[in-house]
């Protein structure tokens, strides 16, 4: 297990966007050569532009890999049926999606300029419009619409205002969860008829 949280798989192309999203993260993408990415790794230059010839190669790489899971609930999410149960789900599934993708999270924070440019957060927006179609129903009232959505920023508020909270990260994880799924039932509930 690496010092992100994620598991390792083991090959270079991984290594390699694990150093530099923790060197991002904790020094700022401007900051951050090549070369020290090289040195964290202990192999050389030549063998870092094998895989990225740019931090940006690297970035977008990352954008990519993490971003995968969210692309494959949404797609998942498109095929199911718009029923409570299938709502809970995709809460479930968008908790665990973003918490592997945390440190990109933390990345996308840190250098928000960055992420400007390289265009990365546009992708991350249009993914989450596509996640809020798929928890909220257009025909529901508004304020059940706005429950739907909200469960969704609670898991992304979740991410980080819940550090600041002493506790059990993953007791903190699961209090977040609780709250989403709370809202995203509520929101169905008050859409039911005889309501």
């Amino acid at each position: 297990m690496g010092s992100t949280g994620r598991p390792r798989r083991g090959d270079t192309r991984q290594r390699i966007q694990d150093v530099a999203l923790e060197l991002f993260a904790e020094q700022g993408y401007e900051k951050t050569s090549l070369r020290e990415i090289a040195e964290q790794l202990d192999v050389t230059k030549a063998a870092l532009y094998y895989h990225f010839k740019t931090k940006e190669d690297i970035v977008l790489g990352i954008f990519e890999d993490l971003s995968r899971p969210l692309d494959e609930l949404i797609e998942w999410a498109r095929r199911q049926p718009r029923t409570l149960e299938t709502k809970q789900q995709i809460v479930h599934r968008y908790s665990a999606a973003l918490h592997e993708a945390a440190p990109l999270f933390r990345f996308i924070q840190e250098n928000q300029a960055t992420v400007r440019e390289l265009s990365i957060g546009e992708g991350f927006k249009e993914r989450l419009v596509s996640m809020f179609d798929l928890v909220k129903d257009a025909d529901a009232p508004l304020t059940d619409q706005v429950r739907c959505i909200s469960a969704l920023f609670t898991i992304h508020a979740g991410m980080f205002a819940m550090k600041e909270l002493e506790g059990d990260p993953d007791e903190k994880r699961d209090a977040v969860l609780e709250v989403a799924l709370e809202l995203v039932t509520a929101a169905h509930h008050a859409e039911e008829p005889g309501r």
